[in-house]
């Protein structure tokens, strides 16, 4: 009998709500008790909660309402953790190798016609985006790490317009992966504030001596998206009012900016609020590649920037 099956039968043994010392499981599954020892203490480590009594009546048992826990998962179940895997892999998930681990350990303990099943969903169903950046794996594997552990980072980070790199310590309270790019979040003592980095950027990190606590409900997501979208309580919105074909605008609707500042909407016209900066910055860029799909009505400083970009990116051209 193989480790793993060995470890089940524990598990369906003691799942009868009996408690059994290790010379009972070894006489039952015929292994020596020092094979039961290593066993338990392998379920323990992986989280089950084995509850371990001595004296004379002691023994191994797990607790009551485990028994009402489905020890497996059903097939829908299953075919959502694949599917989620899928994603996972493709966002550059750091801990690939554990990933296709516990996936083939998944379809391992299926009967035949469930593994049918899952293979038949699991084909056709495919997420196409660009390439992670394998060279961050390391660092985003490290910074999970830290995390998890609370452990404050010597990171070395190169800004995308500075030469020279910078070392700097960081407290990383969270990671966010936004438009197929990784980001950390955390306290940085260089600039003693919470800031974001991207992971690609970051040329090095080790763990230093000292450790930290996160902020009590602090979400690294909700923080990164308050310094990406515009803050209608500390800037004044203005209104964009855009009209177009109804697929362009839907396009548009759907746009990580745009879409979070839509107002109302008709079949070929949007009404959004975006702060000054916003407009001046990144508006006329993400508008361009709709070309003559939409039109903006308003605001004027919204026209007078979509033809300053439109002149520069002809000039450029011209040039050549």
């Amino acid at each position: 009998m193989s480790k793993a099956d060995s470890m089940l039968s524990i598990l369906w043994l003691l799942r009868t709500g009996k408690r059994m010392t290790a010379k009972q499981l070894a006489d039952e599954l015929e292994i020596h008790v020092r094979t039961v020892y290593r066993y338990i203490d392998a379920l323990c480590a992986s989280g089950v909660p084995i509850l371990a009594d001595a004296g004379h009546n002691g023994g191994y048992s797990l607790p009551d309402n485990f028994a009402d826990a489905p020890l497996f998962f059903n097939l829908d179940e299953q075919k959502a953790l694949i599917h989620a895997a899928v994603f996972a892999k493709e966002a550059g998930y750091p801990f690939d190798e554990a990933l296709d681990n516990a996936i083939s350990k998944l379809k391992l303990y299926t009967n035949e016609e469930q593994l049918q099943r899952i293979q038949s969903h699991e084909r056709g169903f495919d997420v196409i985006q660009s390439p992670a950046n394998s060279s961050s794996k390391l660092i985003l594997q490290e910074l999970q790490i830290a995390v998890g552990d609370g452990h404050t980072l010597s990171m070395t980070y190169q800004k995308g317009n500075d030469k020279a790199p910078s070392q700097r310590l960081l407290n990383p309270y969270g990671l966010v992966f936004w438009k197929n790019r990784w980001y950390v979040v955390g306290y940085c003592h260089l600039r003693s504030e919470i800031r974001s980095f991207r992971v690609d950027r970051i040329q090095s990190v080790s763990r230093s001596p000292h450790r930290f606590q996160p902020p009590k409900d602090f979400s690294a997501g909700q923080f990164f998206l308050q310094k990406v979208l515009p803050d209608a309580e500390r800037n004044e919105l203005i209104a964009v009012r855009i009209q177009g074909k109804p697929q362009a605008l839907q396009g548009l609707c759907e746009h990580w900016l745009f879409g979070r500042m839509l107002v109302e909407r008709s079949e070929d016209e949007a009404l959004f609020q975006l702060d000054e900066q916003a407009i001046r910055v990144y508006a006329p860029y993400f508008l361009l590649p709709y070309g003559r799909a939409i039109r903006v009505l308003e605001p004027k400083l919204l026209q007078e920037r979509m033809v300053s970009v439109t002149t520069e990116l002809l000039k450029h051209y011209q040039t050549f």
